[in-house]
């Protein structure tokens, strides 16, 4: 899995974008990649990356426990 930082999330439309650790490369990602979770800016994620209509984009995202 890929790890990275919520670089934007706006929770009422949907969407926001996700910036990996390894690439800095930015990842579209959908609300329906949370399983229902709400994201927010800078919060630590891990996701995996899949082929979408217009791009690459960030699925099966979770939030990266704090310790």
């Amino acid at each position: 899995m890929k790890t990275g930082t919520v670089k934007f999330f706006n929770n009422e439309k949907g969407y926001g974008f996700i910036t990996d650790d390894a690439s800095h490369e930015d990842f579209f990602v959908h609300i329906t990649a949370l399983n229902g979770a709400e994201l927010h800016q800078n919060e630590r994620v891990e996701f995996e990356t899949q082929e979408g209509r217009k791009g690459i984009n960030a699925v099966n995202v979770r939030k990266i426990a704090e310790i």
